[in-house]
């Protein structure tokens, strides 16, 4: 990238900068214009001078468009004229080079009412033109800036992609992430100011300098002198002003790293008492940050108020010496007025150049930091991820010849490593201590580059085979690995998202909107890319369509044992039965089946199933009410206490003093159970009607409240009280608050909501309906239809295994785990835990078919006999293409073709089992003692 700001801007938008840079000089021209018309209205219009004879000769200069000229004929025998032309238009003459006059328009004839009235409009018309192109300008350099902007950020982006890998280990990906965000914004704001502005205030300025100067020539030498001083000593004034801001940015960018190892370090920093000392550096950090914006606002308002005194002297000045000259005769009062005028706008323009060339200082620091940053050594050239690379490779031996690699600090790691991998060989690479393994793994997946030594695969270079070819060819799973806050399902696929597949579809205004996207993406120099086209590479999996990919998909999912996270996920998860109506139907089904399933008597007391005629005791009073699920906030459970419609409903039928008394014997109890108990104690979990910090506030509310009847209770109180009321559950908290009468008036209350529930509340519950899905419920809910009965030892397992054997009978277990891949997994997959991030991963690897397969110690999280199952299972999977299992476990190795022994970063030993276990060997020293620890 260029390192020239300036440069930068000026290559990738030379063309709308030359076109609104004339639009610039055009406006100079109506701006001037607007500065000479008061001086025309007071003097031609107001005072006539134009029709005396005396203002017969007009300087040429001035003779524009609406200029007057004086005709004999005109001549009134008192030495004035009665009309006079309006918007002549004429040329010259030129007498030094022979032109005579030239008139293209001979105006329009007007006496002194009517050109007084025609100047007046001509002024409103000039400055109403002046602020619309002024709009125009500042419009079209904001869309530049925007366009220009986008086109950085997207460049800064790019070389991220391109960094090579050790470099991460280097920089904060919060300080990263927070240059594209924040540290360019100022950019964009500035490239559109950066050649427009300068010229536009300069424009302005010059030309209302000279207009004064035209006007009196001592005023504009005197101008001139002030506004030389403002140039000269402000931007001096600014310097320490500029480091500071530099300070500044520096320290709020460390600031930003910071706080975000504490957000990556949480686990630590609790593990290890040490959030007091985290929160002393932070102090520290944002103390310095204070004092540094403390003397940059002393400085900057110091500056400003300089500027403004300045600013503010010249008009006294025009009016001392302007006045004098004016009562000396010397200067027409019009004239004073235009100069007073023109002034005016000068300190403006003078005061926005001096910021402009501030903002230029200070983005260029800006960009220099950030060039600096975005430049490391060893970046990807570009043609190994250009989209029209090549695909494809024979598949070929994997070899090495005297492999070298180093770390940031020089130390090698990696020394003259020599070895051969075939197109279907199985190899293990065992090693204990600082052996290099892990490293010779990162260069065979082409993740780090050799410092000597050549790396090739078949008949190519491998460090220049694009990613095209390795991206889809070559899996790599390392210690740990990385998810994007997406779904499993988009995580899985992601390794066959290389290129796009097939366009997508747009029809009317979304094609609008997309050909207008896409003409945007083109001048701001972004390439052709669109994430909604199909990316998915259906042949690179070796399937045909994307239910086969999802048949594939659940095959690996078994072979590396996620199988069952999966299901467990798709039961807790949602599906939308419009969308997937065929399997919403199929989920109703297997609900019949599991009710039948429930008449056993092992099971039939476990679930309470819901029944709109039944009351039931394992729900809430508040899904008793409902009886259904949510859908947005109106009855979202901390929204239900302050529902108008459900306080008219409940009160309508006399259910809201019931409630209050309900809730008045919650809170005595609570109260009374909760006296003497410390916070934290499983109790307050139990009995999860109020929380420690309330119990003062409901203590004093029984005092307040004890001797009133439940209709004198305040409104507010009566509030507190039934949304007490709301998460009770007779079954599990036993307070005996709900008999049989008070099952049926809250029957009533549940029929009386449902059936009057207006339209514009309609779509904010979902029922609950025996022969409906429920899109809000979870499909374990909506196979249960019904609440596991509280009290009943391990109910939760058995109702779990009864319904794996109903899925498993319909052969649904399958659509279950369809709805798990939908399961989101979290930033950076930590909704997922350690070992099912590593099983994911080598799904995501396995099912783009690779032909080589590189596990860098992807297994370590395992147990010993885990490991073996996985291995042995992968290899499988594996076979006909390339394998290499780099372990601690030395145990492994025995179930590879081929054993590679590393130690100290050199290659001790190589060959295949057979040969390498004999007597004396390497081999059989690590591997034997494995063995004999295990015996």
């Amino acid at each position: 990238m260029e390192r020239n700001l300036f440069k930068y801007i000026w290559r990738h938008s030379w063309r709308d900068q030359v076109y609104i840079l004339a639009i610039v000089l055009l406006l100079q021209v109506f701006y001037f214009v607007s500065l000479d018309l008061p001086k025309r209205i007071v003097n031609d219009g107001i005072r006539g001078e134009a029709f005396k004879e005396t203002s017969v000769e007009i300087p040429t200069h001035l003779n524009y468009s609406y200029g007057p000229a004086i005709h004999p004929e005109m001549m009134k025998p008192e030495g004035k004229v009665n009309t006079i032309p309006f918007m002549e238009i004429s040329f010259g003459p030129y007498e030094s080079i022979g032109v005579p006059k030239l008139t293209l328009f001979s105006g329009l004839m007007l006496d002194q009412m009517q050109y007084l009235f025609a100047l007046c409009f001509a002024y409103l018309f000039f400055v109403v033109l002046n602020g619309w192109m002024k709009q125009w300008v500042n419009t079209e350099k904001g869309r530049l800036g925007e366009r220009m902007l986008r086109r950085l950020r997207f460049e800064l982006y790019d070389r991220i992609l391109k960094f090579p890998l050790g470099h991460f280990r280097k920089v904060k990906q919060a300080e990263i992430a927070t240059m594209i965000k924040d540290e360019v914004e100022p950019l964009g704001g500035f490239i559109g100011d950066a050649f427009i502005q300068p010229a536009m205030l300069a424009g302005q300025a010059l030309t209302a300098l000279y207009f004064i100067f035209l006007q009196n020539f001592y005023l504009g030498a005197l101008t001139f002198a002030i506004l030389a001083v403002q140039m000269a000593v402000i931007p001096k004034l600014r310097v320490k002003v500029r480091l500071l801001a530099r300070q500044r940015q520096i320290t709020a960018r460390a600031l930003a790293g910071r706080i975000a190892e504490s957000v990556d370090g949480a686990i630590e920093i609790h593990t290890n008492d040490t959030s007091n000392y985290e929160r002393a550096d932070i102090i520290d950090r944002l103390g310095t940050i204070f004092l540094i914006r403390f003397e940059l606002y002393k400085r900057k308002f110091f500056v400003k108020y300089l500027n403004n005194m300045l600013a503010a002297t010249t008009p006294f000045l025009f009016y001392l010496i302007g006045g004098y000259l004016a009562l000396n005769g010397k200067f027409d009062t019009g004239s004073l007025l235009a100069a007073i005028n023109a002034y005016k706008d000068l300190p403006d323009p003078i005061k926005q150049l001096i910021d402009w060339d501030q903002q230029r200082q200070d983005v260029q620091i800006k960009y220099d930091q950030v060039m600096e940053q975005f430049n490391p050594d060893g970046m990807l050239p570009p043609e190994l991820q250009a989209i029209d690379a090549m695909q494809d490779v024979d598949a070929g031996t994997l070899a090495a010849s005297n492999l070298a690699f180093t770390d940031e600090s020089g130390a090698r790691l990696v020394e003259d490593v020599s070895l051969e991998i075939g197109p279907d060989a199985h190899v293990a690479v065992i090693g204990t201590g600082a052996s290099g393994k892990e490293q010779l793994g990162l260069l065979l997946g082409r993740l780090a580059l050799p410092v000597a030594g050549q790396l090739k695969y078949g008949e190519h270079d491998l460090t220049q085979l694009p990613e095209s070819v390795t991206g889809r060819r070559f899996a790599y799973v390392g210690e740990e690995s990385y998810f994007f806050p997406l779904s499993l399902r988009e995580n899985l696929s992601y390794g066959l998202k290389h290129r796009p597949v097939e366009p997508a579809r747009y029809e009317g205004e979304s094609l609008r909107h997309f050909e207008r996207r896409m003409r945007e993406a083109k001048r701001a120099g972004n390439p052709w890319l669109d994430p909604g086209d199909n990316w998915l590479d259906l042949a690179g999996a070796g399937v045909a369509d994307v239910p086969e990919l999802y048949s594939r998909v659940v095959t690996l999912l078994k072979a590396v044992e996620f199988d069952e996270d999966v299901y467990q996920f798709g039961l807790r998860g949602r599906l939308d039965p419009v969308r997937d109506a065929d399997i919403a139907a199929e989920f109703l089904e297997a609900r019949r089946s599991l009710r039948e399933r429930l008449q056993r008597p092992d099971v039939a007391a476990l679930v309470d199933p819901f029944d709109p005629a039944r009351y039931n005791k394992n729900m809430t009073v508040a899904e008793n009410l409902l009886f259904g699920t949510a859908v947005g906030p109106d009855f979202a459970p901390e929204n239900l206490a302050n529902n108008e419609y459900l306080r008219t409903t409940l009160r309508d039928l006399g259910l809201g003093n019931d409630l209050v008394g309900m809730g008045r014997k919650i809170a005595e109890t609570m109260v009374e159970i909760f006296a003497d108990l410390p916070p934290g104690h499983p109790f307050f979990e139990q009995y999860a009607f109020i929380s420690f910090d309330d119990l003062p506030m409901y203590r004093e509310l029984i005092q307040r409240t004890g001797r009133l009847s439940t209709e004198q209770i305040q409104r507010e109180d009566r509030f507190r009280f039934v949304r007490l009321t709301f998460p009770y559950i007779e079954a599990r908290h036993r307070l005996d608050l709900i008999d049989t009468e008070m099952e049926e008036k809250l029957l009533q209350g549940r029929h009386a909501l449902a059936q009057n529930l207006p339209e514009n509340l309609k779509k904010s519950i979902e029922f609950y309906d025996p022969e409906a899905y429920n899109s809000q419920a979870s499909v374990q809910d909506n196979i249960l239809f019904g609440r596991l009965v509280y009290g009943q030892a391990q109910a939760a397992q058995k109702i779990g295994r009864v319904i794996a054997e109903v899925l498993d009978g319909m052969k649904l277990r399958p659509r279950v785990i369809e709805v798990g891949l939908d399961y989101n997994v979290g930033p950076g997959g930590k909704r997922l835990s350690t070992a099912q991030r590593q099983r994911a991963s080598l799904v995501r690897a396995l099912v783009k078919r690779p032909r080589l397969l590189i596990l860098n110690n992807s297994l370590a999280v395992f147990d010993d006999s885990t490991q073996r199952r996985l291995a042995e299972r992968v290899n499988k999977i594996m076979e006909g293409g390339a394998m290499v299992l780099i372990t601690d476990n030395v145990a492994l190795a025995r179930l590879f073709d081929r054993v590679i022994i590393m130690k100290e970063g050199r290659v001790i030993e190589q060959g295949e089992v057979r040969e390498l276990d004999r007597d004396g060997s390497r081999f059989r020293e690590l591997v034997g003692t494995v063995a004999a620890a295990a015996e």
